[in-house]
């Protein structure tokens, strides 16, 4: 593949550039979840060791997002989505942008050693490893399961965060994973739905690219039907109550509708029309992580206050 970047004429970088090459949409999801976390495991945390190791988990994210730009800027620059990241776009050298993510990387696993625990910080390593050698390097160009493996990355934070707060993993935290998890092929399935065209063109062998959007529906609806006990068995842990069952019912059986709807899609309609039913879901699928997570930090608020037995 032509690294369209070779020829680039290269400006000074700003902090807007910097800001923007730690993917700063995506590690919001990541300090939100692994803010939940850590929020809704047992035990209290002191206020400024939770702070700060939100951050340093926060910057763990972002230096895996700079890491994963410098290998990815080939196949950004031929993505509209993609096309204005700070790389393609000249604003940061490749080179200037491996070396940022690794100081990045070293700096945030370190200093959440040292502000909370070693084994948070050995998950924080590992989840960067993952997301930047197993997913980004080795698997997104080589199988149409790059995402469903390496979804594991994204759903590492909330183990981070319950490992702060307890310096162990546990049921609830392994069902946190497994919510994020199971929750990413459908979401990133919807998007190369209707972006099917830009990952063509860029060789990436998303699951719509090699077999096809039929296939890639079913394995929507496959993935929905196996994240909804998760999601709803999350209200009969430690960690769950009412306030998130009846939360994670309502939500549960608006995704399956929308999976249902987007299996069951006219192909005699119109490209727009189908793409607008994607685009719902995709839509759908970022509102249906957040509120249940919200749900959680709910409920467990509801339980500190000692209203539990209102419900």
């Amino acid at each position: 593949m032509t690294d369209l970047t070779t020829h680039i004429e290269y400006r000074e970088a700003e902090f807007t550039d910097y800001f923007a090459l730690l993917k700063p949409r995506v590690m919001s999801l990541v300090v939100f979840t692994a803010a939940v976390g850590l929020f809704v495991a047992p035990g209290n945390t002191h206020p400024f060791i939770a702070f700060t190791s939100i951050l340093f988990i926060a910057l763990g994210g972002g230096a895996s997002g700079a890491l994963n730009m410098w290998f990815d800027h080939d196949i950004d620059a031929l993505m509209r989505r993609t096309s204005e990241r700070p790389v393609p776009m000249g604003s940061i050298k490749p080179g200037e942008a491996l070396s940022f993510g690794l100081w990045l990387s070293f700096i945030s696993i370190t200093m959440l050693g040292l502000a909370a625990n070693w084994f948070a910080a050995s998950i924080l390593a590992f989840t960067i490893f993952f997301y930047v050698v197993v997913y980004t390097i080795w698997l997104k160009r080589l199988t149409p399961e790059n995402i469903v493996i390496g979804g594991a990355a994204g759903a590492f934070p909330p183990m981070i965060g319950w490992a702060v707060a307890t310096g162990q993993v546990s049921t609830e935290s392994l069902m946190l994973f497994m919510l994020i998890f199971l929750w990413t092929p459908p979401h990133f399935w919807s998007l190369a739905l209707f972006m099917n065209d830009e990952y063509t063109e860029a060789g990436v062998p998303m699951l719509t690219v090699t077999h096809g959007e039929s296939k890639t529906r079913r394995r929507i609806m496959l993935y929905t039907l196996l994240l909804i006990p998760v999601a709803i068995g999350l209200a009969f842990t430690s960690i769950g109550g009412f306030i998130y069952l009846v939360t994670a019912i309502a939500l549960n059986i608006r995704f399956i509708k929308g999976a249902w709807n987007l299996l069951k899609r006219d192909e005699n309609d119109s490209k727009l029309d189908n793409n607008l039913i994607e685009r719902k879901f995709f839509r759908q699928s970022l509102s249906y992580l957040f509120i249940h997570f919200l749900a959680l930090a709910i409920q467990s608020a509801w339980v500190s206050f000692g209203l539990e037995a209102w419900f």
